[in-house]
Formats: C-alpha cells, sequence, structure tokens
C-alpha cells in the first residue's frame, strides 16, 4: 500500500489553497485589506439613495476619510450632497469617519449579479437553433446540404 493515497470524499482546492497559504503571513495584509474593503462597499451599498447606489463604489476608508468613487462629476455633486447621511450609515456600521470624500474616476465594474431567471425558449424555437447549428455546422465542414 503506497504510503500517499488520495482522499476520494475530499476534492481537492487549489483555489483556497492558495489564498490560505497567501493570507498566512503579512504579505496577505494587501488581499485582507481589499477583501474587507469590499465587505464595506456591500454593507455601504444597501444603505446609499438607490440612485446613487448603482453609480458610486466605495473607494477607501483613511483614517477617518470616507473616500468614494463615481463615474461622472454629476455625481460627484449628487454623492456630496448626499455625504452627511453616507457618514451617518458608515457610522452605523462601525467606521469612524468624520470625513467624506468624493472622487470623480472611470467607470468602475461591478461584480455581475445573477440573474432572476433565465427564460426557456419554446420547443420550437429550439428545434430551429438546433437546425441551424446543424445547417452552419455541415457548411464549415464542406458536405453538400442540398
Amino acid at each position: 500500500m503506497s504510503r500517499f493515497r488520495s482522499h476520494p470524499r475530499r476534492p481537492a482546492r487549489p483555489a483556497k489553497a492558495a489564498l490560505d497559504a497567501l493570507l498566512a503571513d503579512g504579505a496577505g495584509d494587501p488581499v485582507r485589506r481589499a477583501m474587507w474593503l469590499e465587505t464595506m462597499d456591500r454593507r455601504l451599498h444597501s444603505l446609499l439613495p438607490p440612485t446613487l447606489a448603482a453609480r458610486a463604489r466605495l473607494g477607501n476608508v483613511d483614517g477617518k476619510r470616507l473616500v468614494y468613487l463615481v463615474e461622472s462629476p454629476i455625481w460627484h455633486a449628487r454623492l456630496r450632497l448626499a455625504g452627511p447621511e453616507i457618514l451617518a450609515a458608515a457610522r452605523s456600521i462601525g467606521l469612524d469617519v468624520t470625513e467624506f470624500v468624493v472622487k470623480t474616476t472611470r467607470p468602475v465594474p461591478r461584480a455581475p449579479q445573477p440573474r432572476a431567471a433565465m427564460r426557456r425558449l419554446s420547443p420550437y424555437a429550439e428545434q430551429a437553433l438546433r437546425e441551424v447549428v446543424a445547417t452552419l455546422s455541415d457548411d464549415a465542414t464542406g458536405k453538400d446540404t442540398s
């Protein structure tokens, strides 16, 4: 019997193992910080006014400064007006911030949100799609479909 045997009940998780190794020492501090900022952004996102929530993203918490990023001067102005409410919301989740800063940057991509439910094709549409794909496949292989 071999000393090294696999564990069929526990699949390998290389991504988790790599992340655990990265976070194990001081080199993981920037990663921990990024993960913490992402968590704070999600928590504050739900507390923002709906019109601003889609256009603003938490950029940093720098000491007593709460820094937000927006994509245009118009959203910059609107977010500045909502500054006191946003500071109050940040304090309500435990951040010790007293200053609100807004910076205008390029659009920041957000993680895609899951779709509610994918619309299923009708049986007729599925069959038509299969026929089109088969025709294209036949054309690509050089078969005569006539």
